[in-house]
């Protein structure tokens, strides 16, 4: 489903929405832009899928750190479980700074689908995503 403008795709709203939600391609295009609109599961799924987490924990004298190699993102606890909720937090305020001042620098640039892992994912999936799934 496909609409070249966005009075066009507003009108229509619903099936365009429908259409997303069902995993169609769904596009609209404003002047020189096309843009997906894309179920949240799905593309979330997606991300996943493609940012494998690349973060390393490291039990320390006193307690334990993650880091992801090449990003600004660590964090230490007294704990495991402390480490990897701090982990999640250092990840949400990167995906804030991201968003405000990392987006065009050219180090930074690249994570956008790293980003947009977060910004849809909750406290749980990060930490699935981070650690795996208990068993």
């Amino acid at each position: 489903m496909h609409f070249d403008s966005y009075t066009d795709a507003r009108t229509h709203l619903k099936d365009l929405l429908d259409a997303a939600e069902k995993g169609r391609v769904a596009t609209i295009r404003r002047d020189h832009a096309r843009t997906a609109v894309v179920d949240v599961v799905r593309l979330q799924h997606v991300l996943v899928s493609m940012n494998q987490p690349r973060a390393h924990v490291v039990a320390e004298s006193g307690g334990w750190s993650v880091f992801i190699p090449g990003l600004p993102i660590s964090a230490d606890g007294a704990t495991f479980d402390e480490a990897i909720a701090e982990m999640i937090t250092s990840l949400r305020e990167y995906a804030q700074d991201w968003q405000e001042r990392l987006l065009e620098t050219p180090n930074h640039r690249d994570n956008w689908g790293l980003v947009q892992l977060i910004g849809l994912s909750d406290d749980a999936q990060l930490r699935e995503w981070l650690v795996g799934v208990a068993e």
